[in-house]
């Protein structure tokens, strides 16, 4: 029920990391446990229902809390040609959200990753707040795929006074282009589909040699692999590439 001390609804995004279920923070886990209902997003099969697969989201909330107590919503996670499909998509995702939370009063949604960045939760919120006037937002940071993929390749994101850039390449290789010509490391999200321009990109600026990549970190069909070793064969969606800069000062040579 609707929180009674306030009267209001509680609508909670959780960042359940990238796949690892230790990955999961003791705040993330008490968020997710707190919480009356657990949604979790699940990519919409042809005709706008749910394809029974289970994301990564759900299998790492299935650590923590019951069965029973989480529920799938269909997204439109895969949808980018048809902005008309997408957007009914969307609303239908929103409003199923907004009837749980109208039931309930305390709705948590796990989101891989962190909620905070490039997240589906991102969209729910706007949606939901103006659905359920008066509803509080909250977000429990997650660790994000490119802080495992550091931790689990040995790479450092940053030194000194390095900065750190996040493209996805969804918007293309040329913006991933411009940020590998500038300084410190450049992180690529969901390059999967476009390995080979972005083999080509970091050829062309010198950064092959240092950078990595991975997929699925944490589960058991993991990769962590050299980006050298990238042929511009199709890899999985949501891969995760750091290319550091060239670091040549020596200890603290960024300081």
């Amino acid at each position: 029920m609707p929180d009674v001390m306030s009267g209001r609804n509680r609508l909670i995004g959780v960042g359940v990391g990238p796949g690892d279920p230790e990955l999961v923070t003791v705040k993330g886990v008490n968020a997710l446990r707190a919480a009356d209902v657990v949604v979790v997003p699940v990519m919409a099969a042809p005709g706008g229902k749910d394809g029974g697969e289970r994301g990564r989201a759900e299998a790492t909330v299935l650590h923590y809390v019951p069965r029973e107590k989480v529920v799938r919503v269909v997204f439109a996670l895969n949808e980018r040609t048809d902005r008309a499909r997408r957007e009914a998509a969307w609303d239908a995702a929103g409003e199923r959200v907004a009837g749980l939370l109208r039931e309930s009063g305390h709705v948590a949604f796990a989101t891989i990753g962190d909620p905070n960045v490039y997240s589906t939760f991102t969209y729910l919120a706007q949606t939901v707040a103006e659905s359920v006037p008066g509803t509080v937002v909250e977000t429990v940071p997650g660790i994000t795929a490119m802080q495992d993929l550091a931790a689990r390749s040995g790479a450092v994101l940053t030194e000194g006074t390095e900065p750190l850039t996040l493209v996805p390449v969804t918007a293309g290789s040329a913006v991933l282009k411009d940020a590998l010509a500038g300084p410190g490391t450049v992180v690529a999200y969901k390059f999967g589909r476009r390995a080979g321009e972005v083999a080509e990109a970091l050829r062309e600026s010198g950064r092959i040699g240092d950078a990595v990549w991975g997929a699925a970190l944490g589960l058991p069909e993991e990769f962590v692999r050299p980006a050298a070793e990238l042929d511009g064969s199709p890899l999985p969606y949501l891969s995760t590439l750091i290319a550091p800069p060239r670091r040549d000062g020596g200890r603290g040579g960024k300081l």
